[in-house]
């Protein structure tokens, strides 16, 4: 049966859609407010929630946020008046599923219910699917055939069953976050939550109480007890992302966590047992904030029991083709697009770059060429200028004299660019090597330039 939290202050509202939801056979459950919803929703089994915007204390945005926390990826459906549409569609952007308008029509009621419904079931039966993938292999969502993610997968079903603590290290961009649940997949913990925390996301007196929850009356506002994430992932794994941002008062507070597995929610008087696996990841050199003095020594050894340092993209270059087939079907399927054909110099494109952003600049760079493309191939025309070597600096474009039109006016940047590359052809007899010299660019830039403009017969 398909079961619904209902949470509007409006009892009559409550009463209509109750009444229209189980003629269709669905199972019904309501809260009058935000704070009473949250409850239910943890006793309860929840398969969508209806919420309203608009209530007193807790409103709906709030409610959402809190939804999502305790179980991501469940559908809610938000309930607006006319007036306050806009705020439904902030709120989709947040996480919400759709929205409907007050009073809902009960033909629509029920067809987004039962879509909502319908979403719920796909998502849980392919996370099922990918449960069951990776129980036999939970290092295949890594991508890469190179010598270094052959050892980084190595590392993984040696560490990933033990109940040490693994600080991972690398660069921004490098997937530090997919080795977390790699090594988490591969635990005697798979089947508990794996709770991820952006320690870099909050400021510290917010980060305390998201990480040791707080009862109620221990600040104004906390109108109920809240558990934190050290107790949400109780049984499981924590993964505390950008560990290096951590406030110096914090890490004191974690390191006596880490000692004695007990949490203080703040306000409270009794420490809380946790049973979690602590997993932690920065892009700092902890080593060096322990020298300057901005990172607990104590601390750092605790966290560092088992060490492993996430590789650049630029370190494992031989993967490029396996990444870009990976990211580019999860991009065809995001923007509704596909491609049937990449060319040579796309791949050659791609392979003479740095990747200073790793492998997150790569999925930006793709997900750019993927939109841009007017055909279903990619070519290297489709990437961005710097891909191709050497760009003119900002200086030096500011530098140069603005290209006027017979009356004096301005024209464009793409006309005055144009304008130049002709003068160059001309003078340099359409030789490339040397018009690209002249102009201070590579010969590649020269060329991504010349199709821009239709100019290779020029050349």
């Amino acid at each position: 049966m398909k079961h619904l939290l209902v949470i509007d202050d409006e009892p009559g509202h409550r009463l209509m859609v109750r009444a229209v939801m189980e003629d269709v056979g669905w199972h019904v459950v309501e809260a009058g407010s935000g704070e009473e919803g949250l409850e239910l929703l943890v006793h309860e089994q929840v398969h969508v929630v209806l919420l309203d915007m608009r209530m007193p204390g807790m409103d709906g945005q709030e409610t959402l946020a809190r939804i999502l926390e305790i179980q991501p990826g469940l559908p809610v459906v938000m309930l607006t008046a006319y007036g306050t549409v806009g705020s439904a569609v902030e709120a989709m952007k947040c996480g919400a599923f759709d929205y409907l308008t007050k009073p809902a029509d009960n033909e629509e009621l029920v067809a987004v219910l039962e879509k909502a419904w319908e979403h719920r079931r796909l998502v849980v039966e392919n996370e099922e699917l990918r449960k069951r993938y990776v129980e036999n292999d939970p290092t295949a969502p890594l991508v890469g055939a190179s010598q270094v993610m052959h050892r980084m997968r190595d590392f993984i079903r040696q560490a990933g069953p033990s109940e040490a603590t693994v600080l991972i290290m690398g660069e921004s961009g490098t997937g530090k976050e997919l080795i977390a649940q790699a090594l988490h997949d591969a635990s005697t913990r798979a089947r508990q939550p794996l709770v991820k925390v952006n320690c870099a996301a909050l400021p510290g007196h917010l980060l305390e109480s998201e990480l040791f929850g707080y009862v109620r009356g221990a600040f104004t506002g906390a109108v109920k007890d809240k558990p934190g994430r050290f107790q949400l992932a109780r049984g499981g794994t924590l993964f505390l992302d950008e560990i290096g941002e951590l406030p110096l008062e914090l890490q004191a507070k974690l390191l006596r966590v880490l000692q004695e597995r007990v949490v203080e929610p703040l306000g409270g008087v009794r420490p809380v047992s946790v049973d979690v696996r602590i997993i932690a990841a920065t892009n700092r050199d902890l080593r060096r904030e322990v020298a300057k003095g901005t990172f607990r020594e104590d601390l750092y050894f605790r966290l560092n029991v088992l060490e492993v340092v996430s590789p650049p993209l630029r370190k494992r270059m031989e993967d490029l083709p396996q990444l870009v087939e990976e990211l580019l079907g999860k991009l065809c399927r995001k923007n509704r697009k596909s491609i049937r054909c990449i060319s040579a110099d796309f791949f050659e494109a791609l392979s003479r770059h740095s990747w200073p952003g790793n492998v997150r600049e790569l999925e930006n760079v793709l997900e750019r060429a993927l939109i841009l493309s007017r055909t279903d191939s990619l070519s290297a025309d489709a990437l961005p200028p710097q891909l191709f070597g050497d760009e003119p600096q900002v200086a030096d474009m500011q530098q140069e004299r603005p290209v006027v039109d017979d009356d004096s006016r301005p024209c464009s940047l793409d006309e005055a660019e144009k304008g130049e590359l002709l003068r160059a052809l001309d003078v340099h007899g359409g030789h490339r090597e040397k018009t690209a010299d002249a102009l201070g660019i590579s010969r590649r830039t020269l060329q991504y330039k010349l199709k821009k403009f239709g100019l290779t017969r020029r050349a």
